[in-house]
């Protein structure tokens, strides 16, 4: 008797449709190892599966895809709506190896008015709205929000300090020393003059910014009438920040509102598609993403994978323009008006400004993907040459790059970079905060021990237990034979001692060009001073320095930013906003007697004495 062989392919496919309902949902496809290979929704299930069954395809892609199929799992909708929503969910969890997929998908920064407090705080905000105010956005960039928030502080004056810092202050901050806020922490705006302030900027970022200009102008024409002139100067200032947006803008459409403009390109199995935001009549930015797709794919499927998995966790505007009709366009329009609860309109515009705003988007479109095949075919060579530099068998397709970055051995961080063919991967960056306590302060190389056993203590673990985690082909190392030597043992002890690893030494006085190279078994070497590869490795060392002094910085300025009230048991946040408020500071809250700790709201003697005696120990 032997074993029933596994059925797979369309064999696989064809007995899953018998059981299949004639009802609209959702099929995924699954091969070796549980890899997703497709997922895909269909007005009915039996129909469109049964096609895959018949064998006969358009592409060797599906060909392939049908073959490697192992499994398949089902999920029936009530509607296709709800299965297209389904879809576009499970291809951003899963990542699926045979769909249209957008490989970047971080938030974009906004504008919130904060509405928590009496006095209302300007300020960016990137994520969920947990925030109670009002929300405007989204902006392509962190550059694009920054500027805004420079114009509206000049132009209206608001706040954009803590909540902490606001109640501590007993004087104006250097922001309002250079004109960039109104200063209501010390009374030198009344509250309700504030909130005409916040009324006007709110105007300002929903559209009405004429008005508000106008009436600014008139203001100041008020002024100088009546001999106000450095009332009739300070206004003439708010006038000048709110026109520069106009200036530095490159596009501010006269009939589109609220609109995001997208334009596609593809070529040669690669595409771009280019968005621009357009919001309160504004152009709030754009940015060109590169989807990964397959030469088979036709503009209008990729197109409409494209705007539901961008869509998946963003809001809706009210319009969307595009130079490519997405596939199932009405499906898609009536799925974005239900998760937007109102509706929502894509348009594919042939004249007029619309037309131009596509238009210019496809232009941008067009340039970034030309940029971005040289660069991929530069970036190859350099591959290869690297490679070629270092004696491994094939062009390393992930190198990971290590540096550390202290001050005399505190608040110590590693860093780890990733580059490939695709340029650096900063969604694969990480940072290790050194924790071993028994290390010496400005141990160089127990550091990089540590971040590299972590690193590959997790990989080990992991492909012990049948995963495949990311595995680099080669490992840069910041130091000279030390550093090599160490990276060398804890990857033997890890038993991962079959990924090259070298180390970067660099020149007398640091003076790039002069870097040594140190590699297992071989003699330090240096490379031609103008060789690509060269310039290649010292910009891969240079971000992986930036990016650990980055990380540094980042935990020195959390370490400074700790509050000594923050260590005592008792004391959240309404008592120690309570004490701050009474004390000016926590040096001040040191300073204090039990008696006057026991006065501040909500200290209770056990408390204030807690409080008195942290302040004193080792005294």
């Amino acid at each position: 008797m032997t074993d029933d062989i596994p059925l797979s392919g369309a064999a696989l496919i064809k007995d899953q449709v018998r059981r299949l309902p004639d009802a609209p949902g959702v099929y995924r496809m699954y091969g070796e190892d549980g890899e997703s290979l497709y997922v895909g929704k269909a007005r009915s299930l039996k129909k469109r599966v049964s096609q895959y069954a018949q064998g006969r395809f358009h592409t060797q892609r599906i060909a392939l895809m049908v073959s490697l199929t192992r499994s398949m799992e089902f999920t029936h909708t009530r509607t296709e709506t709800d299965a297209l929503l389904l879809e576009i969910n499970l291809i951003k969890q899963l990542k699926p190896r045979f769909n249209v997929l957008l490989r970047d998908d971080k938030s974009f920064p906004e504008i919130v008015i904060r509405r928590e407090h009496a006095a209302a705080q300007l300020k960016k905000h990137r994520g969920a709205h947990s925030i109670k105010g009002d929300y405007f956005g989204p902006f392509a960039s962190a550059g694009a929000v920054n500027r805004t928030l420079n114009t509206l502080q000049k132009a209206f004056l608001l706040r954009s300090c803590s909540d902490n810092v606001y109640e501590t202050r007993s004087r104006p901050c250097l922001l309002h020393q250079i004109h960039r806020c109104s200063a209501p922490c010390v009374g030198l705006i009344s509250l309700d003059d504030y909130q005409d302030l916040v009324a006007e900027a709110e105007a300002f970022l929903t559209g009405r910014s004429r008005a508000v200009m106008a009436r600014m102008s008139a203001e100041m024409q008020s002024a100088s009438d009546a001999l106000e002139f450095e009332r009739a100067a300070r206004l003439r200032d708010r006038i000048r920040a709110l026109s520069s947006v106009a200036q530095e803008t490159q596009v501010n459409p006269q009939t589109v509102d609220e609109a995001d403009v997208f334009a596609l390109i593809a070529e040669g199995g690669a595409a771009c598609v280019q968005v621009f935001f357009f919001r309160a009549g504004q152009n709030w930015g754009n940015r060109a993403y590169f989807p990964r797709v397959d030469k088979s794919d036709a503009d209008a499927e990729i197109m409409a994978a494209f705007l539901g998995q961008f869509y998946e966790d963003r809001p809706i505007p009210r319009l969307i323009l595009v130079n490519a009709e997405p596939a199932d366009h009405e499906l898609l329009r009536e799925a974005f008006s239900m998760k937007a609860r109102r509706k929502v309109e894509i348009a594919r515009p042939s004249r007029g400004e619309k037309r131009e705003l596509v238009d210019h988007a496809l232009a941008n479109a067009r340039e970034a993907l030309g940029r971005k095949m040289a660069e991929g075919s530069a970036q190859a060579r350099l591959l290869a040459g690297v490679g070629e530099t270092f004696g491994l068998e094939a062009q390393p397709e992930r190198i990971e790059v290590y540096d550390n970055s202290h001050i005399m051995g505190t608040n110590a961080v590693g860093g780890m970079i990733v580059a490939g063919p695709e340029g650096f991967q900063k969604n694969q960056y990480r940072k290790f905060n050194i924790r071993n306590s028994e290390l010496t302060p400005g141990d160089d190389y127990g550091m990089m021990k540590e971040v590299l056993r972590r690193r590959f203590g997790r990989l080990a673990k992991e492909e012990e237990a049948g995963e495949n985690p990311p595995r680099p082909d080669l490992v840069l190392v910041d130091g000279g034979a030390g550093q090599l030597d160490a990276a060398l043992e804890v990857m033997a002890d890890l038993g991962v001692d079959d990924i090259a690893v070298i180390g970067v030494a660099k020149g007398p006085d640091r003076d790039a060009g002069l870097e040594r190279f140190f590699a297992p078994g071989k003699a330090p070497f240096m490379l031609e001073p103008k060789s690509p590869v060269l310039y290649y490795l010292q910009r891969l060392r240079d971000e992986a320095h930036r990016f650990a002094i980055g990380a540094h910085r980042t935990r020195r300025a959390g370490e400074m930013r700790r509050n000594p009230l923050d260590e005592i048991d008792g004391v959240g946040p309404g008592r120690k906003k309570a004490l701050l408020h009474a004390f000016g500071s926590a040096r001040g809250v040191s300073r204090a007697s039990v008696d006057d700790l026991e006065k501040v709201e909500g200290v209770s003697a056990p408390l204030a004495q807690r409080i008195h005696d942290h302040f004193r120990k080792g005294a």
